[in-house]
């Protein structure tokens, strides 16, 4: 079997460090380096066996599948990249501004590009849950609520933005004018269309994501808790495998799961 070429930014973070020894685990692949920022004590050396690098363009060859956990800067300088070398990318980075996204999607058009704020395929499972959920519960008010360690940099995770994201497209409102992010003073009553966004960091939790379905005198509450870090890497592992086939085009979990797990023909 044809091995899948992979790099992997942000070698020496968390994320990018379980990947790599993930990866080497599995015979689908072939890793062939590290991306660690310039200075990064770790460029030059080897983490498990792998060189790491503070160049893309010194590794990477076409064919070759890069997955990004870094930040969103470092992304956008990878996209450029692999256009150039005509390979492909999985993005797990978040924090993305609307320009950002944009460019990405342009990219789409000349290189497969799988992007997702959250690689775990029960939370994209708990974004089809939450979408049903608002359509099946029009008449309650929501509130979204979002934990995680105290090392992340950006608020709210890319996990609580894709769900307000799902929710005001499911129920057609405008997310720069409903959602409040966390209330401070006297704020005034609470409109019914009003979405509450909280993010709470502290200590070395993964990750936890409440939705909160509020009616007279009763709330339903679906979450969804991560207590291991493996989830992403191998959802990561996992959409690598699932871009190396495709075309130019933009993907996401969405047609990963209608493609893999419910076998629905899509791209």
């Amino acid at each position: 079997m044809e091995k899948i070429n992979l790099i992997v930014s942000g070698a020496g973070g968390r994320m990018g460090s379980l990947i790599i020894k993930l990866a080497q685990k599995d015979e689908s692949f072939f890793v062939k380096g590290g991306i660690e920022a310039k200075k990064h004590p770790l460029v030059g050396k080897k983490l498990d066996g792998i060189e790491i690098y503070d160049n893309l363009e010194k590794v990477l060859e076409e064919k070759d599948v890069l997955i990004d956990f870094s930040v969103p800067s470092a992304t956008m300088d990878f996209i450029k990249t692999v256009k150039e070398k005509r390979s492909k990318i999985v993005i797990g980075t978040t924090g993305f501004s609307k320009n950002q996204i944009e460019e990405i999607k342009k990219t789409a058009n000349y290189i497969p590009i799988f992007l997702s704020p959250n690689m775990s395929l029960g939370v994209n499972l708990f974004f089809e849950i939450i979408k049903y959920a608002t359509h099946l519960l029009k008449n309650y008010e929501i509130e979204i609520a979002e934990v995680h360690h105290h090392f992340k940099k950006d608020a709210p995770s890319g996990t609580a933005k894709k769900i307000a994201e799902i929710i005001c497209n499911e129920r057609k409102l405008n997310q720069g004018k409903i959602l409040k992010y966390g209330r401070n003073g006297i704020t005034g009553e609470r409109k019914f269309e009003e979405i509450g966004v909280h993010c709470l960091r502290i200590g070395d939790i993964v990750g936890e994501h409440y939705v909160y379905f509020g009616g007279t005198g009763e709330i339903i509450e679906i979450s969804h808790r991560c207590y291991d870090r493996s989830v992403f890497a191998l959802g990561a592992l996992n959409t690598a495998k699932y871009i190396y086939k495709k075309k130019n085009g933009l993907y996401s979990m969405e047609d990963y799961i209608k493609e893999e797990v419910l076998n629905v023909s899509s791209k």
